[in-house]
């Protein structure tokens, strides 16, 4: 079995194609006094275009690949020939990849549609030969322009899952064990800390309903500030409409576990902490039922929210949960459709405007 490593940012280089020259000729023929100019313009130089393909899932293959050039066009010639224009070069990237400029501020392009292209680098117009100059007042002209230069760059791709939902808690909170429950996929699943390395995506079907949910690495106690895995990934839940937070019932302090993953999203930032939060106790199964009862009434009394109980292992609680989950993607979708519906209102109120 070939195992894919997985790779969400990466910086690369791209390069446009050059525009060929302009050429400089004349028409000569045997018995033909006056032949005139017929040199040819040059060719259009390459574009890098990026395309958004739903085959990957990773970055990786630009680890070993980090610049692209598109090819130049050919120079113009003579008997009015136009130089081939350059070949484009087309880059690959997964579902949910961010293009940023090279210092990082500023969002260049977001791919959140399979088949979507976007041109990066256009290739630079080729030169006029010097039959374009050909006029009534100049009828042997001597006058030809250089092609365009090409557009160069760096730029940073970031890949941001897409998913509807999204857990989170501490390491070993049951995170993958959760979404290998509730899906075909195969998350690594062990009793040490930082089991899961590298987000892992799994469709959810409920009756007729199905959602993708993204399991991430388990945070620590100053995860900002890079300890253990930091708090990197949690850029691949900042697209989920809702968050499922799973606390462990047998830790030592619960309530502290709370506040330690409220915290780390609280100081990542990029309005995570105010997505909606659905608190899970996980493996209750390992509890008698009047403590899990009491970790409930804790939690009601200190921050007025009851986490609902659930065991991976023995399935209670899950199905429970997944339509939690469902419930509040579905309030996304239909506030989604209420929105589009409206834009499209006003924009046909616009189009009726004297």
């Amino acid at each position: 079995m070939v195992h894919v490593k997985f790779l969400d940012q990466a910086k690369i280089f791209i390069r446009s194609g050059n525009g060929g020259n302009g050429c400089l000729s004349f028409k000569r023929e045997a018995y033909l006094e006056f032949g005139g100019p017929n040199g040819g313009n040059g060719g259009r130089g390459g574009d890098v275009i990026l395309e958004c393909v739903g085959s990957l899932n990773t970055l990786i293959s630009f680890r070993y690949q980090q610049h692209f050039k598109a090819m130049n066009g050919h120079h113009g010639k003579g008997r009015n020939m136009t130089g081939e224009s350059g070949k484009d070069v087309t880059l690959c990237v997964p579902l949910g990849t961010q293009i940023w400029d090279e210092k990082n501020k500023f969002l260049l392009a977001d791919m959140t549609r399979i088949g979507q292209q976007i041109v990066l680098a256009r290739g630079g117009d080729g030169g006029f030969g010097n039959a374009h100059f050909k006029s009534s007042t100049n009828r042997a002209p001597r006058k030809t322009t250089l092609g365009w230069q090409g557009q160069e760059m760096w730029i940073w791709l970031r890949l941001k899952l897409i998913a509807d939902a999204g857990i989170i808690g501490l390491t070993n909170a049951g995170k993958s064990t959760f979404l290998s429950t509730v899906s075909a996929a195969k998350p690594k699943i062990a009793s040490y800390p930082f089991t899961t390395i590298h987000p892992n995506l799994g469709v959810v079907n409920i009756g007729d309903d199905e959602f993708v949910l993204a399991d991430i690495p388990g945070l620590i106690n100053g995860a900002h500030m890079g300890e253990g895995l930091g708090d990197r990934f949690l850029g691949h839940i900042e697209r989920c409409t809702v968050l499922l937070h799973l606390i462990d019932a047998t830790g030592s302090n619960p309530l502290d576990d709370w506040k330690i993953v409220r915290e780390e999203i609280k100081a990542y930032g990029s309005q995570l902490e105010s997505k909606p939060e659905i608190l899970v106790f996980s493996k209750i199964d390992a509890l008698a039922e009047y403590a899990v009862k009491a970790l409930q009434d804790l939690f009601q009394e200190e921050i007025c929210e009851r986490p609902i109980a659930l065991s991976s292992a023995s399935g209670q609680g899950v199905r429970y949960v997944l339509k939690k989950l469902i419930d509040r993607i579905r309030v996304n979708i239909d506030r989604q459709k209420a929105s589009n519906e409206e834009a499209k209102d006003q924009k046909r109120h616009r189009m009726w405007l004297p």
